[in-house]
């Protein structure tokens, strides 16, 4: 896989703003976001409105955004076989994404599922997402580490993708929740884990402080990591996890570091500055 693929988050950098996104607004946003060429957008959730009210209007957006003129897969979010079952009602959706921790005490805060259940789940959402010709992707949560004191390594990454390619399952993203991961655990773990699974596609969703992003990009990508998850100006984080967050990837500055790299990203750079500009009535304005 040595084509560069960027993941969009707009659904992760809205999902943690208190006050209620019309709408409109989100669609707005995300037809915009259509245009620039991402070959993935994460645009919404079909979780409890409960857990998560800002994306209780996911169906709603869904058939407003307009699909006409784009190469981008969209993804939805999922925690349960609830969730996966409304996701596969709507044709636009591609992809499920399914949040697994292999922090136990994060999962039981994020899914109020153990290690064990979600695992049960994820067979049942693969089972939906097959019928419904639909992709799914584990969110391999906590995947550089934890603050719970939790066990981490890298053979424990390797145990839970071993039990997702005996499921099918061939988009695998390893998720840095809280911000931990450094270069060297990120060459870690894709260093090892690519050449172990070849037919898996691993993507990095990793979470910065404004001063360390570059060099975990340049880890990521050095270690042959091609999928990267990113939020135009790092906006959002995970609000399940309910302790002090670091942002997510900016997307505007990971693009900057494939320019001066060389390294084609394929996108329509106009609509992505249109797409910047919009992030203001998006996030500033709520």
């Amino acid at each position: 896989m040595d084509k560069l693929k960027l993941i969009e988050c707009p659904r992760d950098a809205m999902q943690g703003i208190k006050e209620f996104i019309p709408t409109d607004d989100k669609v707005n946003y995300i037809n915009q976001l259509l245009k620039v060429g991402f070959d993935t957008i994460d645009v919404g959730s079909f979780v409890s409105p409960k857990a998560i009210p800002q994306m209780r209007d996911t169906g709603e957006v869904l058939d407003k955004i307009d699909l006409s003129d784009t190469s981008s897969k969209l993804l939805a979010i999922v925690a349960n076989t609830r969730g996966a079952y409304d996701a596969v009602k709507f044709e636009q959706v591609d992809i499920l994404g399914y949040p697994f921790s292999i922090s136990e005490t994060f999962q039981l805060r994020n899914t109020n599922a153990s290690i064990e259940k979600s695992l049960e789940r994820i067979a049942d959402i693969q089972s939906i997402a097959i019928k419904n010709k639909k992709q799914l992707l584990i969110y391999i949560s906590m995947g550089f580490g934890n603050p719970y004191g939790d066990d981490w390594s890298v053979e424990i990454v390797e145990k839970f993708a071993s039990d997702f390619d005996s499921m099918g399952i061939r988009l695998l993203a390893l998720s840095d929740t809280i911000g931990v991961s450094t270069p060297d655990s990120i060459s870690y773990l894709f260093s090892s884990l690519i050449p172990r699974f070849p037919q898996i596609e691993f993507g990095a969703h990793l979470h910065t402080t404004p001063d360390k992003w570059e060099e975990k990009v340049h880890a990521a990508y050095t270690s042959g990591c091609r999928r990267f998850d990113g939020a135009l100006k790092g906006y959002g984080g995970c609000p399940m996890a309910k302790d002090e967050l670091t942002g997510n990837m900016p997307m505007e500055k990971m693009i900057s570091y494939f320019d001066e790299n060389n390294i084609p990203t394929g996108l329509n750079m106009d609509g992505f500055d249109e797409a910047l500009k919009g992030t203001t009535k998006v996030f500033l304005n709520h």
